[in-house]
Protein backbone atom coordinates (compact mmCIF):
# COMPACT_ATOMS: atom_id res chain seq x y z
CA UNK A 1 0.00 0.00 0.00
CA UNK A 2 1.56 3.15 -0.83
CA UNK A 3 2.27 5.75 1.62
CA UNK A 4 0.07 8.24 2.66
CA UNK A 5 0.93 12.04 1.53
CA UNK A 6 1.52 14.63 3.76
CA UNK A 7 -1.06 17.39 4.18
CA UNK A 8 0.68 19.85 2.20
CA UNK A 9 1.86 17.51 -0.55
CA UNK A 10 -2.67 16.47 -1.40
CA UNK A 11 -3.38 17.79 -4.31
CA UNK A 12 -0.53 17.75 -6.33
CA UNK A 13 0.49 15.80 -9.43
CA UNK A 14 2.15 12.76 -8.51
CA UNK A 15 5.67 12.85 -7.25
CA UNK A 16 5.47 16.51 -6.46
CA UNK A 17 6.26 17.40 -2.85
CA UNK A 18 6.62 20.82 -1.11
CA UNK A 19 9.78 21.35 0.54
CA UNK A 20 10.83 24.72 2.79
CA UNK A 21 8.03 26.58 0.95
CA UNK A 22 9.38 25.60 -2.63
CA UNK A 23 7.81 23.20 -5.00
CA UNK A 24 10.08 19.88 -5.73
CA UNK A 25 9.89 16.90 -8.31
CA UNK A 26 10.95 13.42 -7.09
CA UNK A 27 12.22 11.92 -10.17
CA UNK A 28 11.82 8.00 -11.26
CA UNK A 29 14.91 6.23 -11.22
CA UNK A 30 16.91 6.03 -14.92
CA UNK A 31 15.41 9.22 -15.69
CA UNK A 32 17.82 11.62 -14.12
CA UNK A 33 19.92 12.55 -16.64
CA UNK A 34 16.67 14.92 -18.24
CA UNK A 35 16.48 16.11 -14.97
CA UNK A 36 20.07 18.07 -14.55
CA UNK A 37 21.05 14.37 -13.01
CA UNK A 38 18.90 15.74 -9.63
CA UNK A 39 16.61 12.97 -7.43
CA UNK A 40 14.97 15.73 -6.32
CA UNK A 41 14.65 18.80 -9.14
CA UNK A 42 13.59 22.18 -7.81
CA UNK A 43 10.52 23.28 -9.80
CA UNK A 44 9.89 27.01 -8.58
CA UNK A 45 8.60 28.97 -5.53
CA UNK A 46 4.96 29.74 -6.50
CA UNK A 47 2.30 26.75 -8.14
CA UNK A 48 2.69 28.84 -11.66
CA UNK A 49 6.37 28.90 -11.67
CA UNK A 50 6.39 25.12 -10.72
CA UNK A 51 3.74 23.97 -13.45
CA UNK A 52 6.26 26.16 -16.30
CA UNK A 53 9.21 24.71 -15.24
CA UNK A 54 7.37 21.04 -15.10
CA UNK A 55 6.15 21.84 -18.61
CA UNK A 56 9.65 22.93 -19.98
CA UNK A 57 10.50 19.28 -18.96
CA UNK A 58 8.22 17.25 -20.64
CA UNK A 59 8.27 17.09 -24.20
CA UNK A 60 5.37 15.13 -24.91
CA UNK A 61 2.16 13.79 -22.56
CA UNK A 62 1.01 10.57 -23.02
CA UNK A 63 -3.59 9.99 -23.86
CA UNK A 64 -4.93 11.23 -20.37
CA UNK A 65 -6.66 8.02 -18.60
CA UNK A 66 -7.77 10.34 -15.43
CA UNK A 67 -9.23 13.53 -14.53
CA UNK A 68 -5.73 14.09 -13.00
CA UNK A 69 -3.84 13.05 -15.98
CA UNK A 70 -6.22 15.78 -17.89
CA UNK A 71 -5.56 18.15 -15.63
CA UNK A 72 -2.19 17.82 -15.54
CA UNK A 73 -1.71 18.76 -18.93
CA UNK A 74 -4.17 21.75 -18.91
CA UNK A 75 -2.11 23.29 -16.23
CA UNK A 76 1.20 22.61 -18.61
CA UNK A 77 -0.18 23.93 -21.89
CA UNK A 78 -3.52 26.14 -20.85
CA UNK A 79 -2.78 27.81 -17.72
CA UNK A 80 0.64 29.34 -18.64
CA UNK A 81 -1.23 31.23 -21.21
CA UNK A 82 -3.44 33.05 -18.80
CA UNK A 83 -2.95 36.31 -17.06
CA UNK A 84 -0.98 36.01 -13.95
CA UNK A 85 -3.49 36.24 -11.60
CA UNK A 86 -5.30 33.85 -13.39
CA UNK A 87 -2.77 31.40 -13.17
CA UNK A 88 -2.86 31.60 -9.26
CA UNK A 89 -6.71 31.18 -9.14
CA UNK A 90 -6.47 28.02 -11.56
CA UNK A 91 -3.40 26.89 -9.65
CA UNK A 92 -5.27 26.33 -6.64
CA UNK A 93 -8.50 25.04 -8.08
CA UNK A 94 -6.82 22.50 -9.93
CA UNK A 95 -5.35 21.39 -6.69
CA UNK A 96 -8.77 20.91 -5.05
CA UNK A 97 -9.92 19.03 -8.03
CA UNK A 98 -6.63 16.46 -8.60
CA UNK A 99 -7.46 15.95 -4.43
CA UNK A 100 -11.24 14.89 -4.91
CA UNK A 101 -11.09 13.42 -8.36
CA UNK A 102 -7.84 12.95 -9.68
CA UNK A 103 -8.57 9.33 -9.44
CA UNK A 104 -11.73 9.54 -11.20
CA UNK A 105 -11.67 8.13 -15.29
CA UNK A 106 -11.84 10.59 -17.20
CA UNK A 107 -14.93 8.79 -19.50
CA UNK A 108 -16.51 8.61 -15.62
CA UNK A 109 -17.71 11.43 -14.96
CA UNK A 110 -21.34 12.11 -15.00
CA UNK A 111 -23.40 15.71 -14.49
CA UNK A 112 -24.16 14.45 -10.80
CA UNK A 113 -20.88 14.31 -9.73
CA UNK A 114 -19.95 17.91 -10.27
CA UNK A 115 -23.69 19.05 -8.16
CA UNK A 116 -22.15 16.23 -5.39
CA UNK A 117 -18.78 18.29 -5.65
CA UNK A 118 -20.41 21.55 -5.09
CA UNK A 119 -23.06 20.12 -2.28
CA UNK A 120 -19.98 18.98 -0.25
CA UNK A 121 -17.79 21.78 -0.22
CA UNK A 122 -18.96 24.91 2.26
CA UNK A 123 -17.01 27.47 0.03
CA UNK A 124 -20.03 26.85 -2.49
CA UNK A 125 -18.25 30.01 -4.68
CA UNK A 126 -15.05 28.84 -4.65
CA UNK A 127 -16.38 24.97 -5.87
CA UNK A 128 -17.91 26.75 -8.57
CA UNK A 129 -15.46 28.49 -9.88
CA UNK A 130 -12.88 24.94 -9.65
CA UNK A 131 -16.06 23.46 -11.97
CA UNK A 132 -15.53 25.86 -13.83
CA UNK A 133 -11.75 25.40 -14.80
CA UNK A 134 -12.66 21.83 -14.68
CA UNK A 135 -15.14 22.20 -17.73
CA UNK A 136 -12.38 23.67 -19.28
CA UNK A 137 -10.23 21.62 -18.91
CA UNK A 138 -12.64 18.74 -20.17
CA UNK A 139 -13.18 21.38 -23.87
CA UNK A 140 -9.74 20.83 -24.41
CA UNK A 141 -9.77 16.84 -24.01
CA UNK A 142 -12.40 16.98 -27.27
CA UNK A 143 -9.73 19.59 -29.04
CA UNK A 144 -6.83 17.05 -27.77
CA UNK A 145 -8.93 13.57 -28.91
CA UNK A 146 -9.55 12.24 -25.33
CA UNK A 147 -12.93 12.41 -26.02
CA UNK A 148 -15.63 12.73 -28.56
CA UNK A 149 -18.28 15.09 -26.16
CA UNK A 150 -17.79 17.27 -23.34
CA UNK A 151 -19.34 14.88 -19.96
CA UNK A 152 -21.35 18.12 -18.55
CA UNK A 153 -21.34 21.06 -20.70
CA UNK A 154 -24.88 22.58 -21.07
CA UNK A 155 -26.31 19.23 -18.97
CA UNK A 156 -25.29 21.32 -15.31
CA UNK A 157 -27.01 24.70 -14.27
CA UNK A 158 -25.27 26.37 -11.31
CA UNK A 159 -26.12 29.65 -9.87
CA UNK A 160 -24.00 32.46 -10.35
CA UNK A 161 -23.05 35.20 -8.41
CA UNK A 162 -25.34 38.20 -8.26
CA UNK A 163 -23.32 41.46 -10.00
CA UNK A 164 -22.90 44.20 -7.83
CA UNK A 165 -24.88 46.97 -8.39
CA UNK A 166 -22.93 50.49 -6.80
CA UNK A 167 -22.94 52.69 -9.00
CA UNK A 168 -20.58 55.21 -8.33
CA UNK A 169 -22.47 58.86 -8.19
CA UNK A 170 -20.68 61.99 -9.75
CA UNK A 171 -20.47 63.77 -7.10
CA UNK A 172 -19.01 61.58 -4.68
CA UNK A 173 -16.41 61.31 -7.59
CA UNK A 174 -16.20 65.46 -6.59
CA UNK A 175 -15.62 64.64 -2.81
CA UNK A 176 -12.75 61.89 -3.78
CA UNK A 177 -10.93 64.81 -5.63
CA UNK A 178 -11.18 67.51 -3.25
CA UNK A 179 -9.62 65.25 -0.88
CA UNK A 180 -6.58 67.52 0.53
CA UNK A 181 -3.49 66.23 -0.29
CA UNK A 182 -0.63 66.98 2.89
CA UNK A 183 2.55 66.52 0.22
CA UNK A 184 3.00 68.15 -3.62
CA UNK A 185 3.57 64.89 -4.68
CA UNK A 186 2.81 61.20 -3.61
CA UNK A 187 -0.15 58.83 -2.78
CA UNK A 188 -3.24 61.25 -2.61
CA UNK A 189 -2.22 62.97 -5.65
CA UNK A 190 -1.15 59.88 -7.51
CA UNK A 191 -4.25 57.79 -6.65
CA UNK A 192 -6.80 61.08 -7.39
CA UNK A 193 -4.80 61.24 -11.04
CA UNK A 194 -5.66 57.51 -11.11
CA UNK A 195 -9.30 57.60 -10.58
CA UNK A 196 -9.19 60.37 -13.11
CA UNK A 197 -7.22 58.31 -16.08
CA UNK A 198 -9.59 55.44 -14.93
CA UNK A 199 -12.77 56.79 -15.31
CA UNK A 200 -12.34 58.66 -18.77
CA UNK A 201 -10.79 55.05 -20.12
CA UNK A 202 -12.28 52.28 -18.19
CA UNK A 203 -8.84 50.28 -17.98
CA UNK A 204 -8.19 47.24 -15.76
CA UNK A 205 -5.98 48.01 -12.53
CA UNK A 206 -3.42 46.13 -13.88
CA UNK A 207 -2.86 47.53 -17.22
CA UNK A 208 -3.07 51.01 -15.63
CA UNK A 209 -0.45 50.51 -13.25
CA UNK A 210 1.50 49.32 -16.03
CA UNK A 211 1.39 52.39 -18.43
CA UNK A 212 5.06 53.46 -19.58
CA UNK A 213 5.74 57.27 -20.52
CA UNK A 214 6.70 55.31 -23.77
CA UNK A 215 3.30 54.34 -24.21
CA UNK A 216 1.66 57.70 -24.42
CA UNK A 217 2.15 58.93 -27.87
CA UNK A 218 1.21 62.10 -29.96
CA UNK A 219 -2.14 60.46 -30.79
CA UNK A 220 -3.27 58.52 -27.23
CA UNK A 221 -2.69 56.24 -24.70
CA UNK A 222 -0.81 53.35 -26.19
CA UNK A 223 -2.18 49.80 -24.34
CA UNK A 224 -2.24 46.20 -25.39
CA UNK A 225 -4.97 45.13 -22.28
CA UNK A 226 -3.02 42.03 -20.36
CA UNK A 227 -6.40 39.58 -20.78
CA UNK A 228 -5.09 39.84 -24.71
CA UNK A 229 -1.82 39.79 -24.37
CA UNK A 230 -0.87 36.39 -25.09
CA UNK A 231 -4.02 35.75 -27.29
CA UNK A 232 -5.69 37.88 -29.68
CA UNK A 233 -2.20 40.88 -29.38
CA UNK A 234 -5.40 43.18 -29.75
CA UNK A 235 -3.98 47.11 -29.21
CA UNK A 236 -5.84 49.74 -27.79
CA UNK A 237 -5.01 53.29 -28.51
CA UNK A 238 -7.10 55.77 -25.93
CA UNK A 239 -7.28 59.01 -27.85
CA UNK A 240 -6.66 62.47 -26.29
CA UNK A 241 -8.93 64.77 -24.89
CA UNK A 242 -8.30 67.72 -22.69
CA UNK A 243 -9.85 65.80 -19.64
CA UNK A 244 -7.31 63.43 -20.34
CA UNK A 245 -4.65 65.13 -20.91
CA UNK A 246 -5.18 66.62 -17.96
CA UNK A 247 -5.57 63.88 -16.18
CA UNK A 248 -2.11 62.06 -17.07
CA UNK A 249 -0.12 65.44 -16.62
CA UNK A 250 -1.63 64.90 -13.08
CA UNK A 251 0.05 61.78 -12.80
CA UNK A 252 3.01 62.88 -14.23
CA UNK A 253 3.37 65.42 -11.79
CA UNK A 254 2.31 63.08 -8.42
CA UNK A 255 5.43 60.63 -9.45
CA UNK A 256 7.98 60.46 -6.32
CA UNK A 257 10.39 59.86 -9.04
CA UNK A 258 10.50 62.11 -12.12
CA UNK A 259 12.74 59.77 -14.13
CA UNK A 260 11.19 56.51 -13.91
CA UNK A 261 9.66 54.93 -16.84
CA UNK A 262 6.08 53.86 -15.41
CA UNK A 263 3.44 56.65 -15.34
CA UNK A 264 2.55 55.42 -11.73
CA UNK A 265 5.19 54.30 -9.60
CA UNK A 266 6.75 54.25 -6.21
CA UNK A 267 9.54 55.57 -4.36
CA UNK A 268 12.22 53.78 -5.73
CA UNK A 269 10.83 54.51 -9.39
CA UNK A 270 9.15 51.19 -9.50
CA UNK A 271 6.36 49.98 -10.68
CA UNK A 272 3.44 48.65 -8.19
CA UNK A 273 2.32 46.07 -10.11
CA UNK A 274 4.72 42.76 -9.56
CA UNK A 275 4.52 40.86 -12.91
CA UNK A 276 5.51 37.41 -11.50
CA UNK A 277 3.01 37.37 -9.01
CA UNK A 278 0.11 39.75 -10.41
CA UNK A 279 -0.19 41.70 -7.14
CA UNK A 280 0.58 45.14 -6.07
CA UNK A 281 0.75 45.04 -2.57
CA UNK A 282 2.21 49.30 -2.58
CA UNK A 283 -1.16 50.12 -4.54
CA UNK A 284 -3.30 48.28 -2.67
CA UNK A 285 -2.25 49.65 0.56
CA UNK A 286 -2.50 53.30 -0.53
CA UNK A 287 -5.73 52.77 -2.17
CA UNK A 288 -6.81 51.21 1.45
CA UNK A 289 -5.56 54.26 3.51
CA UNK A 290 -7.35 56.93 0.46
CA UNK A 291 -10.87 55.34 0.88
CA UNK A 292 -10.16 55.59 4.93
CA UNK A 293 -9.90 59.52 4.33
CA UNK A 294 -12.57 59.42 1.71
CA UNK A 295 -14.52 58.06 4.09
CA UNK A 296 -13.49 59.99 7.51
CA UNK A 297 -12.98 63.77 5.89
CA UNK A 298 -15.19 63.33 3.21
CA UNK A 299 -19.94 63.28 2.56
CA UNK A 300 -18.67 59.74 0.94
CA UNK A 301 -20.07 57.28 3.41
CA UNK A 302 -20.81 54.13 1.02
CA UNK A 303 -17.50 52.05 0.14
CA UNK A 304 -16.45 51.87 -3.59
CA UNK A 305 -13.58 49.60 -5.01
CA UNK A 306 -11.58 50.03 -8.32
CA UNK A 307 -14.08 47.68 -10.44
CA UNK A 308 -16.56 50.01 -9.51
CA UNK A 309 -14.86 52.66 -10.77
CA UNK A 310 -14.86 50.53 -14.44
CA UNK A 311 -18.48 49.96 -14.18
CA UNK A 312 -18.97 53.77 -13.72
CA UNK A 313 -16.96 54.46 -16.65
CA UNK A 314 -19.20 51.78 -18.43
CA UNK A 315 -22.08 53.00 -17.27
CA UNK A 316 -21.45 56.78 -18.54
CA UNK A 317 -20.76 55.64 -21.62
CA UNK A 318 -23.48 56.59 -24.23
CA UNK A 319 -23.92 53.60 -25.89
CA UNK A 320 -23.14 49.71 -24.87
CA UNK A 321 -21.28 49.54 -28.17
CA UNK A 322 -18.77 52.68 -26.90
CA UNK A 323 -18.64 50.80 -23.45
CA UNK A 324 -17.73 47.18 -24.71
CA UNK A 325 -14.60 49.27 -26.56
CA UNK A 326 -13.54 51.29 -23.57
CA UNK A 327 -13.14 47.84 -21.88
CA UNK A 328 -11.96 45.82 -24.14
CA UNK A 329 -14.56 43.01 -23.57
CA UNK A 330 -14.86 40.56 -26.46
CA UNK A 331 -18.72 40.08 -25.64
CA UNK A 332 -20.70 42.79 -24.96
CA UNK A 333 -23.22 40.67 -22.62
CA UNK A 334 -20.35 40.83 -20.16
CA UNK A 335 -20.35 44.82 -20.22
CA UNK A 336 -24.24 44.49 -20.44
CA UNK A 337 -24.89 42.51 -17.54
CA UNK A 338 -21.91 43.42 -15.33
CA UNK A 339 -20.72 46.77 -16.01
CA UNK A 340 -24.04 48.79 -16.93
CA UNK A 341 -25.65 49.91 -13.66
CA UNK A 342 -27.00 52.53 -14.38
CA UNK A 343 -31.05 52.45 -14.33
CA UNK A 344 -32.27 52.37 -17.76
CA UNK A 345 -35.06 54.97 -18.59
CA UNK A 346 -38.32 54.02 -20.16
CA UNK A 347 -40.70 56.52 -21.83
CA UNK A 348 -44.32 55.68 -21.02
CA UNK A 349 -46.81 56.04 -23.43
CA UNK A 350 -48.74 59.24 -24.39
Amino acid sequence: MPKARNKENKGLPARWRQIHGAYYYRVPDGLESAWDGKKQFRLGKTLPEAYKAWADRLATLDDAKTIGELLDRYALEVVPNKEITTQAHNAVAIKRLRAVLGAVPLTSIKPRHVYQYIDKRSAKTAAKREIEVLSHAYTKAVEWGYLDRHPFKREVRLEGQKPRTRYIEDWEIVECLSLEARRKSGSVLAIQAYIRIKLLTGLRRGDLLRLTMSDLKDDGIHVTPGKTENTTGKRLIYEWTDELRGAVAMAKSARPVTIAPWLFCNRRGECYFNEETGRAGGWDTMWRNFMERVLGETKVKEHFTEHDMRAKCASDAETLEHAQALLAHADGKVTERIYRRKPERVKPLR
